[in-house]
Order: structure tokens, then C-alpha cells, then sequence
């Protein structure tokens, strides 16, 4: 992906340390990938790597047609030997004057001409069908690696299933035009070409009228090709939608099952699914009226070769071994030209899924990382210096923020919803760049830091707790690659999960279902925790990882927190105050600003925003002040 790409992006002249930066340009990729001319142009440059096994392909794909047409001419010279005896072409050929003979000539050079089709046949589906199996599998990583480079507000104006359309089907469209389709229009532009110089050869009268048709059936391609095209970008549009709404309602299933909404959910998918079969429809509509009008065609020029060969060759004008053969090949010339509906149908979908897919890759990722990294040993200080941010076309979020968290130090950040809290840690993983000011992590800015040092040195846990489909050691393993397993069940013991593991059904080999959904809340954000502890690193950050448990999962996660907070930084987002109530300093934010700090016994003094806020949580106030 990084050589591809490279060659698409520009070198960012801002100095970060003492390295510049790559960037990816929009403006180069689509000159790279050819992005501003046709899709399977886009293709061709994108298979550049590939090429040698693409013109292979072809080579025998050709050879295999060329030994595909021979049999005709096999029959034609078999009739001659019939008619012309010792004067046939093979016996004036061979020397041989008795017609067996000939017969058994014939039947020497057809059993090779088959072996050699065969053959040829056998190795151009090999390299054609390993050709589209790997180009598949390359362009669904390249794209998955590049979906991964773009920043959060990219994923937020897409739907799951959108992308999931394009990273499956679309690249299996793909696949599949280069398994079947690629090698049928080479065959039947062989055949075109083969077929027309026996013709033009023998008898170039007839080879006019064999040949009519096909500027008809070339320019009606043309035009459905165009006509196609809008139809097959619908179909895959419609696609992802439907898959959209499939991927968001099996998340929520629980939400529609608790809301009674099966019906309505059904209802909404069999509108999508409508609109996907119409768009399908419309599309099939204009493909399948392809292919009579080549039957059409093919009726007329059979019918001129039959009329005006038969005629010929009753007045001696033309020999009935090589009508016989001009005959076979009429049938031979057009009647592969039927497929050309098929072959174009597989076109459009492939060039369709192409072009979705080459515009995803043309993306510019807005956040890239730095090249600096961290020394060993950081100890894991957090500097936000007059720090402001906004999301994409509305106000400030963040503004004016200065804090500082000492290292080896536990710190909270608190306040009411939506002040601003969750984002200061997106800020801090750089999942979001500031607008202005800066973060920084040991005195360095974190846009200088690589992505691997600035997250490999954070440890995160989050609210929404994501566990992936597999075993529970899998999962805490997933903190630190290639982790062994006292390792792993160490992380689990300072989590406070190790006793509920073990009560599992097959232990750290449970299998914990897709996001976890056979464990419970606590139970999963344990595990996160225990992820995180694995990794070791020297800036814990736990974004409201108590406010979805109960008292004694919450007491639990504090124990634990309590042993894993020695010697390295710890950042709490916290709703729940009596969980920061140790912290060593406490930032109270509203409006995306620090309005308060202090320890809990001298803001509660204070008696500023953090004294309300304990009140109300504590049961000392009415909730006037717990917005």
C-alpha cells in the first residue's frame, strides 16, 4: 500500500523534528491511478505490478482461440477429401492419393489441435483466475489499509454498510470481470480477427457480408455501454444501502427487539431492497435487449453467407469444402458475439465497483502522522496548551484549554454532558487535530510523534467496550501482540477479571461472541482494562470506563485501577465523582474550557461547579444543578 501510494502523494514541507512528512494528494492520485480517465484505464495502472501476467494470459488466451477455430477448418478439408479425392488439398499437400489415408491425417492434426486447445485452455484460466484472485485480495487490503488512514470525521458522513459494499462486493465485482469477462473479450476479438482473414482470403465477397452485422453490433455495444453505465453505478449504490441498514439493525437488534419494531425495521428493509431490485431491474432491462438485437444481426449474415456461398458454389465458383467451412464460420464469427451482452454486463458492474472504489482511495487522509518517537522510559507527561477545536462546520467544542498532567500522576477531567470531556481525549490519540495550541506528550508535540509511538505509549479504555469475535485471551491479547500467556493472565488478575474467567465455561478460551455480547457490561469493560494493562504503558486513559457498571464492578474497577496507577500517568474521564475523589488534581471543564481545579477536598471547599456537582451525585441537592 505505501509503495502504491507513495508515488500519489506529495512531501508536506512543514518540518516535524527533523523530518518532513508524506501526505497523500488527491490531485497525484488521480493522475497515478488515472483517476480523471476511464475505470478500466484505472485498473491497468493499478495492475502495473502485474502486467507480465496479464499479457501471458492473454497470449494463451489468444492461442487457445486460434486452436478453438482450427476444427472448421479440419471439416471443410475433410469434405474436400470426400469430393476431390486425390486432388484434395491434403493429398496435394502430403502426397497422399488414397482418402483414408487422408482421413487419418485429418484425425492426427485434430487430436493435436485439441491437445493444444486444451492445454492452452487450462493455463490461460490458471493465470486469468489467480490473476483476479490476487489483484482481489490487493485491492481489498490496499483499500482496507486506506480506510484505516482516514481520520474519524471521515467514517462519520458514511455507513458501515457502504463501505463494507465497497470493500466486499465491489472488489469481488472486480474479481469476477477479471476471472470470466477480461479473457471472453480478448476470445471474441480474436475470433473477430482470425475468422475475418479465412474469410477475406477465400472469398472476400462473402467475407463483406459476413462482416456487415458486426458494425451494427459494435455500435449498439457501444451505446449500451454508455446506457449501462449510470444504471450499474445505481445498482451499486442501492447495494449499500441495503447493506447499511442490514449492518445497523443486527448491531441493534436489542433496540428493536426492547421497542416491539420488527415490523417497522422490516418494513424499511423491504423499501431499500425495493429500491435495489428496481435499480437491478432497470439495469437488466437495457442489458437483456443486448442480446436480441445481436441475434438479429447474426440471422442476417448467416443467411447472405448461406444465399451467396450456395449460389457460388453450384455455379463452381467456390469449392464445397471451403463452403462448408465459410459456413461453420459464419456461425463461428457471430454467434460468440451473443455472449457480448454477458461479457458487457460484467464490464459495467466491474467498472461500477472500480470507480467506487478508486475514489475511496483517492481520499486524502487530513490527519498523518509524524516521525518522531518517544524514548524508552517516557514517563508520560500531558501538556494541552491553549488547545481549540470545533468539528467540522460548527462552533468551538474546545476552547482555550490549558491543563497539564504530571507524570506518574493520576488526574481527573470532569463536568457536566457535553462540556467538552470525550473530546479531549480524541485530541489526545489524535483522532482529531487541534484547530489550535497544542498537545503534548514528554515536551514533545504530538504531530511530530508517529502514530505507533503516540498510541503505543497510551493504554485506552473506553465506555463503549469493543470485543472482538474470539476467545477472551485472544482478546487481552490484543493489548500486546504476541503476548504469552502469564503475561495475559497477569493483566487479568490486576483487573480484577481473572475469577469470573476462570468461572467460564472453557476459561481464557471462552469465546466471548461478536462485541462481546455473552459477557456483561462489567465483565467486558474488565477485560478492557486488562487489555490495556497488558499493553504497559505510561499513559493510562480511561474515557467514563465506570459510568455503564454497577457499585460492585465499579469498586472493582477502582481496586485495580488503584494497583495499575503506580509509576505511570493516568488520565480518568470521569461522570461519576466519587471515582475520582483520589485524583491528584481534578480539571472541572464547561464549554470546552477548564473552569476549576484542584484536589476533591479543595473544590469541594471552593465551593464552585465540582461542589455542585458532588452534591447532586451524593444526594445533598435537587438536581437543579445536574444538567
Amino acid at each position: 500500500m505505501v509503495s502504491r501510494l507513495r508515488s500519489g502523494c506529495k512531501q508536506d514541507t512543514r518540518r516535524t523534528g527533523t523530518e518532513s512528512r508524506w501526505t497523500l494528494d488527491p490531485a497525484r492520485l488521480r493522475v497515478h491511478y488515472g483517476l480523471m480517465a476511464s475505470p478500466l484505464r484505472q485498473l491497468w495502472r493499478y495492475a502495473k505490478p502485474h502486467r507480465g501476467r496479464v499479457v501471458a494470459a492473454s497470449v494463451f488466451t489468444v492461442l487457445n482461440k486460434l486452436f478453438d477455430v482450427l476444427p472448421e477448418l479440419i471439416i471443410g478439408a475433410a469434405v474436400d477429401v470426400v469430393v476431390r479425392a486425390q486432388d484434395s488439398l491434403v493429398g496435394q499437400f502430403f502426397g497422399v492419393e488414397d482418402r483414408f489415408t487422408q482421413f487419418v491425417i485429418l484425425a492426427a492434426i485434430n487430436f493435436v489441435v485439441w491437445v493444444l486447445e486444451s492445454l492452452t485452455e487450462y493455463i490461460s484460466k490458471i493465470i486469468w483466475r489467480n490473476l483476479a484472485q490476487t489483484i482481489e485480495h490487493e485491492a481489498r487490503l490496499d483499500a482496507y489499509r486506506h480506510v484505516q488512514s482516514l481520520e474519524l470525521s471521515w467514517f462519520e458522513d458514511r455507513s458501515t454498510g457502504g463501505l463494507l459494499t465497497i470493500l466486499n462486493d465491489d472488489v469481488n465485482q472486480l474479481e469476477r470481470f477479471l476471472d470470466v469477462g477480461a479473457g471472453d473479450v480478448i476470445r471474441t476479438a480474436v475470433n473477430v480477427v482470425f475468422v475475418g482473414a479465412v474469410f477475406f482470403a477465400a472469398a472476400p465477397l462473402l467475407g463483406f457480408v459476413a462482416f456487415l452485422p458486426i458494425p451494427l453490433i459494435i455500435w449498439g455495444s457501444i451505446r449500451y455501454q454508455r446506457r449501462l453505465s449510470p444504471y450499474y453505478t445505481r445498482v451499486r449504490d442501492a447495494a449499500g444501502n441495503v447493506a447499511a441498514l442490514l449492518s445497523n439493525n443486527l448491531s441493534g437488534i436489542v433496540t428493536i427487539r426492547a421497542f416491539s419494531a420488527e415490523a417497522r425495521e422490516a418494513e424499511r428493509l423491504a423499501e431499500v431492497s425495493q429500491a435495489y431490485r428496481v435499480a437491478n431491474r432497470d439495469a437488466i432491462r437495457f442489458s437483456s435487449a443486448f442480446v436480441p438485437l445481436i441475434r438479429l444481426a447474426i440471422l442476417a449474415g448467416f443467411t447472405m453467407t448461406l444465399l451467396l456461398g450456395g449460389k457460388a458454389t453450384l455455379a463452381g465458383e467456390l469449392e464445397v469444402g471451403l463452403f462448408s467451412v465459410l459456413v461453420y464460420m459464419t456461425q463461428r464469427l457471430l454467434w460468440p458475439l451473443t455472449r457480448l451482452g454477458e461479457t458487457l454486463d460484467l464490464y459495467q458492474r466491474a467498472m461500477a465497483s472500480t470507480r467506487r472504489i478508486f475514489d475511496m482511495l483517492a481520499q486524502r487522509p487530513r490527519i498523518v502522522p509524524g516521525t518522531r518517537t518517544l524514548p524508552a522510559g517516557t514517563p508520560g507527561e500531558v501538556v494541552f496548551d491553549a488547545v481549540r477545536f470545533a468539528y467540522d462546520g460548527s462552533n468551538d467544542v474546545i476552547s482555550s484549554l490549558n491543563l497539564k498532567v504530571g507524570a506518574g500522576e493520576t488526574h481527573a477531567i470532569v463536568g457536566a454532558t457535553g462540556a467538552g470531556k470525550s473530546t479531549v481525549v480524541k485530541l489526545l490519540l489524535r483522532l482529531y487535530d487541534v484547530g489550535g495550541g497544542s498537545v503534548a506528550l514528554d515536551g514533545i508535540d504530538i504531530r511530530e510523534l508517529s502514530f505507533d509511538a503516540l498510541r503505543g505509549a497510551i493504554g485506552y479504555v473506553g465506555q463503549d467496550v469493543f470485543l472482538f469475535q474470539g476467545t477472551v485471551r485472544e482478546n487481552i491479547a490484543y493489548g500486546k501482540e504476541g503476548a504469552d500467556f502469564e503475561a495475559i493472565r497477569r493483566a487479568a488478575r490486576l483487573a480484577e477479571a481473572d475469577g469470573f474467567i476462570m468461572d467460564l465455561p472453557d476459561g481464557y478460551d471462552t469465546v466471548v461472541g461478536e462485541r462481546g455480547q455473552k459477557l456483561s457490561g462489567g465483565q467486558r469493560q474488565r477485560l478492557s482494562i486488562a487489555r490495556a494493562i497488558l499493553r504497559d504503558p505510561p499513559l493510562l486513559v480511561l474515557d467514563e470506563a465506570t459510568s455503564a457498571v454497577d457499585n460492585e464492578t465499579e469498586a472493582a474497577i477502582q481496586r485495580s485501577l488503584e494497583a495499575v496507577a503506580k509509576d505511570r500517568t493516568v488520565v480518568v474521564i470521569a461522570h461519576r465523582l466519587s471515582t475520582v475523589r483520589n485524583a491528584d488534581r481534578i480539571w472541572v471543564i464547561d464549554s470546552g474550557t477548564v473552569v476549576e481545579s484542584g484536589t476533591h477536598d479543595e473544590l469541594e471547599r471552593a465551593g464552585g461547579r465540582y461542589a455542585a456537582l458532588w452534591r447532586v451525585q451524593t444526594g445533598m441537592a435537587t438536581g437543579a444543578h445536574a444538567a
